[in-house]
């Protein structure tokens, strides 16, 4: 099992956001699905501890998340964010970002090929691009870490229908290229299924019904 959370609590603010939480996560490619608000955004938190839980345990291949290093459990899970936050620059110095904070080679145009953009991206300016293009670049900066999983927040909340469509095209390309696991939040029940093969719905802070992709969303 890639991820498992026990009995896990959060609290944000003094309220209750995920309360006793249960939920397995395979190796693949999962979807953690459910209303705005529901609390699924800091569940994908907790999974390289950009957050931790106030009671309960997440475990990462077996072994609690807070016996690994932070910078390098975040290298190796990567979090995409809903929104895309780029750097001053080309796209270049966007796609190594992450990489020369930690000390690590990147080959930017392999990472623009696997993100679905070319590489005559790689000396633009980051600013010019769509943000479809954008959301892109953001996932070529968490390839660049070479990562083992990558987590996604809502990856394509802000694109309009042709950008979604190819994201979507991209992470789909990508899941057949590498041998990377993704964990994807959304609230829409069809972007799961096309994303994804195993689910865990969130509904007010705990998790329901999990497992494979088709039971759980059946119609």
């Amino acid at each position: 099992m890639l991820f498992e959370l026990e009995q896990v609590t959060y609290s944000r603010d003094d309220k209750v956001v995920l309360r006793d939480l249960d939920a397995r996560l395979p190796v693949g490619a999962s979807a953690v699905v459910g209303p705005s608000g529901s609390g699924k955004s800091t569940l994908l938190r907790l999974l390289n501890r950009l957050a931790d839980p106030d009671s309960g345990r997440v475990l990462y291949e077996g072994a609690d998340v807070r016996e690994r290093e932070v910078l390098a459990l975040r290298r190796e899970v990567s979090l995409v964010p809903q929104l895309p936050a780029l750097v001053e620059g080309t796209v270049h110095d966007n796609v190594g970002y992450g990489a020369r904070l930690a000390g690590h080679s990147f080959d930017a145009r392999r990472c623009l090929e696997l993100a679905g953009l070319e590489r005559s991206f790689e000396g633009r300016e980051a600013s010019k691009l769509s943000v479809g293009e954008q959301q892109r670049v953001m996932l070529a900066r968490a390839l660049a870490l070479e990562p083992r999983v990558l987590l996604l927040d809502e990856p394509t909340s802000a694109l309009d229908e042709g950008a979604r469509d190819a994201v979507e095209s991209t992470l789909r390309r990508l899941r057949t290229r590498t041998s990377i696991s993704i964990v994807v939040v959304t609230h829409d029940r069809d972007q799961a299924i096309r994303l994804a093969d195993y689910a865990v719905r969130i509904e007010d802070g705990k998790a329901g019904e999990q497992g494979p992709i088709e039971q759980v969303l059946a119609a």
